[in-house]
């Protein structure tokens, strides 16, 4: 019964209520209750043991901390499930990181060298400052098609990388997308290290970056998806979703640290840092709780097991189930050779079927995805042009060099995770994801007119406004691309049929896309008609957002009037 020679090992162990068996060769039948006492007198000298080591044992041996005991109290599953949260988390904010610096480089791609006269007349001086082809007069619509040319290639590639993704491992997928990622991000900042001034090698990287960049989202909202079900599906992918504002701030911190001195670098090292994830990626990246039965120990567990079950997977297929009733499992914290302890019965899962994917136009038909779809769309114009625009906004408008607008420029991801927090708390607990976008997008317009208002007057009322409109313009963005989209892509039409989220996903955040390419595109048109163009924009993409969403926030508050909400789903529109 003993494998350990060491008598601190087993004594130690707890003994629970009295009588109560430790390992399933010394468990008594369940049918007989006279076993029990039987039991007890064959094991007392144990007990007796442990009360004789317990008063024997030093007064100076502390009991174990606090910390070892959380981590103990969590079972096997659990810690697999932190580790992918964590794991994607830190996956997908390298992917951010990657796009942020060609927000933070722009102002240094054209610098306003001219001097003080020049500039008062409207003159413009031949100077070497600028990096040509951005030291022209219409270097603003250059840097408009830049942008332009990455996120169309991103728009377009994620209608088919949702449809990929479906049909090949998710780790292998990923991570030769973030290898690649990370090849055409150090390629832009070679621009500079070998002195390449031609415009079409830069719309080349840009292109070539956003359509490997698809690979990121549909994998990660998928294996996440895979992981958690829906109970608190709006607070968790709230927290997970700030990967997202942690990758722009990170990424304007490191882009900001070299824009001055060597530019390249700014992408360089964005680039080595997407690529060394990639490669954590593929070691350790766990798509589906399925896949850890293959590492299940198999030596450990005794006795018979009951006739198979078959019931219906939740990934849409046939289920077969090996109940064994008796079962054990090592602790991790223990050496291998101490006791096993018996554990709750195992269950075996075999899949006798795998789903059919969903086509693109099956996608189309669950209830909700194209109004959601259409609302990302606007609702990501106008994160985006934030995203490649408001450093350079902040340079001309506060006067400010390119390094501290872009330190400045971080509030605004500060806001957008207090914002996505905050989206994913409240419609968990209200049960509403419509109306909670809709209120929030309400309250977004008329704090872009006031932001475009107050930064003029210094730096103090930018600050707060920045914080404000990164919470109103991200909460909702955040919400529809996680929360929703998973709501969405584990849909009651399609009968537990898991296989549907990749494209689901990649349907939303590809029409979102959509708006991205359009938002900074257009950004780098109206500016030069003056920045309040660009605002009154972002306004109007906010109200139509909000108008996308009445028939659906209409449904919601009719069902809550007929029948409570008692648990966090979408509702069948």
């Amino acid at each position: 019964m003993l494998r350990s020679a060491d008598p601190q090992v087993w004594l130690q162990r707890p003994l629970g209520p009295p009588c109560i068996p430790l390992t399933s060769r010394s468990r008594p039948p369940r049918h007989s209750q006279s076993a029990a006492p039987l039991w007890c007198a064959l094991h007392k000298p144990r007990l007796l043991l442990s009360q004789l080591w317990s008063a024997s044992r030093p007064s100076n041996m502390a009991a174990l901390p606090p910390g070892i005991r959380l981590l103990v109290s969590f079972d096997r599953n659990q810690w697999y499930k932190a580790f992918t949260l964590v794991l994607t988390f830190l996956l997908y904010t390298s992917f951010h990181l990657s796009r942020k610096p060609i927000s933070i480089v722009k102002s240094e791609l054209h610098k306003n060298c001219s001097p003080a006269g020049e500039s008062a007349t409207g003159l413009q001086s031949s100077v070497d400052c600028s990096w040509k082809p951005f030291d022209q007069r219409n270097y603003k619509q250059l840097l408009g098609a830049m942008d332009y040319s990455f996120l169309c290639a991103y728009a377009v590639g994620m209608y088919l990388s949702g449809i990929i993704g479906e049909r090949l491992p998710i780790r292998l997928y990923l991570t030769v997308g973030m290898l690649s990622s990370g090849l055409f991000t150090c390629l832009f900042g070679l621009g500079y290290v070998y002195n390449i001034h031609s415009m079409r090698f830069y719309v080349f990287v840009q292109v070539a970056n956003g359509l490997v960049q698809t690979t990121g989202w549909p994998s990660v909202v998928t294996c996440i998806g895979n992981w958690f079900g829906k109970g608190r599906r709006g607070l968790i992918m709230g927290l997970w979703n700030s990967h997202t504002s942690v990758g722009n701030i990170l990424g304007s911190l490191i882009a900001g640290y070299w824009v001055s001195s060597n530019w390249g670098l700014s992408f360089i090292v964005p680039g080595l840092i997407i690529a060394a994830m990639g490669v954590v990626c593929f070691f350790f990246l766990i798509e589906h709780p399925n896949d850890l039965k293959s590492i299940n120990p198999q030596s450990c567990s005794t006795g018979s097991s009951v006739k198979p079950m078959h019931r219906s997977g939740v990934n849409g297929h046939s289920m077969k189930y090996d109940t064994n009733v008796q079962g054990c499992d090592t602790e991790l914290l223990l050496p291998r050779d101490s006791v096993c302890v018996p554990v709750q019965p195992v269950v075996v899962v075999k899949r006798e079927a795998e789903p059919t994917p969903i086509s693109f136009m099956g996608a189309l038909r669950i209830p909700g995805v194209v109004e959601f779809s259409l609302c990302l769309l606007f609702a990501k114009l106008v994160s985006y042009t934030f995203l490649f625009w408001l450093p350079l906004y902040i340079t001309k408008a506060a006067h400010l060099d390119a390094k501290k607008a872009g330190d400045l420029s971080t509030l605004f991801d500060v806001g957008g995770i207090v914002g996505g927090i905050l989206a994913g708390v409240v419609s968990d607990k209200l049960g509403k994801r419509a109306s909670t976008c809709a209120v929030m997008l309400l309250l977004a317009a008329p704090t872009l007119y006031g932001f475009s208002m107050i930064s003029e007057f210094g730096l103090g009322p930018t600050v707060g406004m920045l914080l404000v409109c990164g919470g109103l313009v991200n909460g909702p963005y955040a919400l529809i691309t996680t929360a929703v989209s998973a709501d969405l892509g584990t849909h009651k039409s399609l009968k537990g049929n898991a296989r549907a989220l990749s494209t689901v996903t990649a349907i939303i955040d590809g029409t979102g896309s959509v708006g991205a390419a359009l938002g900074p595109l257009l950004a780098g048109v109206l500016s030069g008609g003056g920045w309040n163009q660009v605002f009154y924009m972002l306004m109007a993409a906010d109200f139509l957002a909000l108008l996308l969403l009445l028939r659906l926030v209409a449904k919601e508050l009719s069902s809550s009037q007929s029948h409570p909400i008692t648990a966090v789903q979408l509702k069948e529109h």
